[in-house]
């Protein structure tokens, strides 16, 4: 039989961060528009980012683990585990 698979999984990327500061602050911080202030849809694009980077498989099966009261290193390496816990 086969080992089991691990899922390459991290915390969400330093993008994440830099949009979650930019959607703060109502304003570009990076590139060409700097210090503009973001458009209803461009706030919308980070919005959105930010919520799969919160939806990705992993980081659920964390803090899901941590819910149920497991330790930070179970809940690791449940969150690496490809496939349903069981």
């Amino acid at each position: 039989m086969a080992a089991k698979a691990e899922r390459r999984w991290s915390v969400p990327s330093k993008r994440a961060k830099s949009y979650a500061s930019e959607r703060k602050n109502k304003v570009h911080e990076h590139g060409p528009k700097e210090g503009k202030q973001l458009t209803d849809y461009e706030a919308g694009l980070r919005s959105g980012y930010l919520q799969a980077q919160g939806d990705h498989a992993g980081l659920y099966k964390y803090k899901k683990a941590l819910g149920e009261g497991k330790t930070k290193a179970e809940a690791k390496v449940i969150s690496r585990t490809v496939g349903k816990k069981k």
